[in-house]
């Protein structure tokens, strides 16, 4: 169950009455349940982005702790012109994004805004045609984080909230192998506080 499904979930939890504990604790399982999953996805020789001697010494990807404040319900203003652009990887790649519109955010009295993106190469395939790509960096990346910045996955809302799971922030692939191309999150999605939630730097 991932993004706006665990929204929605959450939001039938509260309508049957069940306390706020009970649903961070389901939250948590969920978030540490994918977790567990994305680690035999890592150890699978046919999906692993680790190298074959790697993946023998692999013992697990590593995280933050999962913390339900970290998911969000940001205020999405929509691009009503928006723009194709370029966006830089760290190979010459130079794959097209679309320019979505800009999520404002709060954390714990923090409050900052990320651009959010529309990878147009995905736009037409089946399931990713209401998919939106949120690069982003903050005061842990080259510390606890990689330093090159983690990714969100996010949804086409209805209305005008969208939903940043924080807790869900990955790592891209060039991080475990230089065969990868990755997105360079762009300078205006850099949160100037320190997002302890997601991935972790991998050593």
């Amino acid at each position: 169950m991932k993004g706006i499904s665990w929204i929605i979930f959450l939001l039938m939890l509260v309508t049957l009455n069940i306390s706020a504990q009970d649903i961070s604790k389901n939250y948590k399982k969920e978030i540490k349940k994918e977790r567990k999953e994305k680690d035999l996805e890592f150890l699978d020789v046919s999906q692993s982005p680790l190298a074959p001697e790697e993946i023998k010494n692999f013992m697990g990807l590593n995280y933050f702790k999962p913390n339900i404040n970290w998911l969000i319900s940001a205020r999405l203003e929509r691009k009503s012109t928006p723009d194709t652009i370029k966006m830089k990887t760290t190979t010459e790649r130079l794959p097209l994004y679309i320019v979505y519109g800009v999520a404002y955010f709060e954390v714990d009295g923090h409050k900052d805004t990320l651009t959010i993106y529309r990878n147009v190469g995905l736009m037409t395939k089946p399931g990713f045609e209401d998919y939106l790509f949120v690069p982003f960096t903050d005061q842990t990346s080259g510390e606890e984080s990689y330093g090159g910045g983690r990714y969100i996955d996010a949804r086409i809302p209805k209305d005008n909230a969208i939903i940043l799971d924080f807790n869900r922030a990955y790592n891209p692939y060039c991080v475990y192998s230089k065969k990868y191309s990755c997105p360079i999150p762009p300078r205006e999605n850099h949160i100037d506080f320190r997002v302890v939630a997601g991935e972790k730097n991998y050593h």
